[in-house]
């Protein structure tokens, strides 16, 4: 059946693949996350050069999204297409949303489930049910990221990893929290948000394993306050983005090896030296088995290709924008199954698994490196 975008909501759900930030960032469907509007973004991406495209996130408009609240005191946030433009959400193949079950239309009274979908009172108390014991278990997770800021957990390699993601990533589910928590006091004064669509850097990966780097020796925007930017300058100060203009902000990485899932904030990213910077990467590339040497050559050709991109922007400033580097974290098969004379002639201190998978001649798509977070971003252009 073909959906009319414009006659109803689209439930949002947490992004579960945020590592870093903020701001929340949604899911819209499998394809599709959106976040909050920020002039300045919005403008860059509108004035976006054709040449820095493929280095970031691709943009696909703007819906409006309401905070609200069922007869059970549940919360949630929808997303509704602007008034009289109908074209944000028919240009986006809405059917990926999931779940369709929860596709919402939206009425002069209130919200009301989608007939054709035939949910039943029961099953939806059920589902609530479920909700709040899950949400005793996110309390618990989120107490315990305010003393940890580096998390494993075991996952069972024979199920569905991807799908463990939302059950573990406690950074994500943390900003959708505090979302919620921000539009339902501001409830009672304002109940529409405007929230742009980009694409969804991750779809495309089985497990995708995300590393997010704040960029620059300098974070605070043009626009910030003396507080703000006083603020700004002492993380600067107090991290490895004074020494070498760079910081963790995020992290996740399945480690097939281990079959561990480990996350890192960036109030840890903060604290690392330069050091901590280097040991950091290297447990990004390192699957738990062996370095994932394959992915430099590939990784260190889109820098290069993005510095040269961004040599050639006239007044852009990128003020605490972030790198963001995305790989496949499944077992390579194709590592297991590889030639033995593709190995021949590397080293003898990499005839091992690490030089199986150096051997291993992985597509210019296993990588994905891309600039997002453009709030502070001023360009001379503009007339912000």
């Amino acid at each position: 059946m073909e959906v009319e975008h414009y006659s109803k909501g689209v439930l949002l759900e947490p992004f579960v693949h945020q590592v870093g930030g903020h701001s929340c960032v949604l899911r819209f469907n499998d394809k599709t996350i959106c976040k909050p509007l920020i002039q300045r973004e919005h403008q860059f991406y509108e004035t976006l050069p054709a040449e820095m495209h493929k280095f970031t996130p691709q943009y696909e408009g703007v819906v409006s999204v309401s905070f609200e609240e069922d007869e059970d005191g549940n919360l949630c946030l929808i997303a509704y297409p602007l008034n009289g433009d109908h074209d944000n959400l028919e240009s986006i193949d809405n059917s990926d949303c999931e779940p369709k079950n929860k596709l919402l239309r939206w009425s002069n009274k209130k919200t009301v489930l989608l007939e054709n979908e035939k949910l039943t009172k029961e099953w939806v108390r059920q589902h609530r049910k479920e909700e709040k014991m899950k949400s005793h278990k996110l309390e618990e997770e989120f107490e315990l990221l305010k003393k940890s800021e580096v998390l494993y957990y075991s996952v069972e390699k024979k199920g569905n990893v991807s799908s463990q993601f939302k059950h573990h990533n406690p950074w994500s589910m943390k900003c959708h929290q505090q979302q919620l928590q921000q539009m339902k006091e501001n409830a009672k004064h304002r109940n529409q948000y405007k929230f742009i669509l980009l694409e969804n850097l991750t779809s495309r990966y089985e497990v995708p394993c995300v590393l997010d780097l704040k960029m620059g020796t300098r974070q605070h925007g043009d626009d910030a306050s003396e507080e703000k930017k006083a603020n700004q300058i002492r993380k600067c100060q107090q991290s490895t983005s004074a020494v070498i203009g760079v910081r963790v902000c995020g992290m996740q990485v399945y480690q097939p090896g281990s079959g561990h899932l480990m996350f890192m904030n960036k109030y840890h990213g903060r604290k690392l030296s330069v050091q901590g910077f280097k040991e950091a990467l290297y447990q990004f590339f390192h699957n738990g088995k062996y370095l994932r040497r394959e992915l430099f050559e590939l990784v260190i050709k889109k820098l290069t290709e993005l510095k040269s991109v961004l040599e050639k922007q006239e007044s852009y400033r990128f003020y605490s924008s972030s790198l963001l580097i995305i790989y496949d974290g499944k077992e390579l098969q194709d590592v297991v199954d590889s030639d033995p004379e593709d190995i021949e002639g590397l080293s003898e201190e990499s005839s091992d698994e690490s030089a199986r998978a150096y051997a291993y001649k992985p597509t210019i798509s296993s990588v994905d490196v891309r600039m997002i977070d453009f709030a502070h971003t001023t360009c001379r252009k503009w007339d912000v």
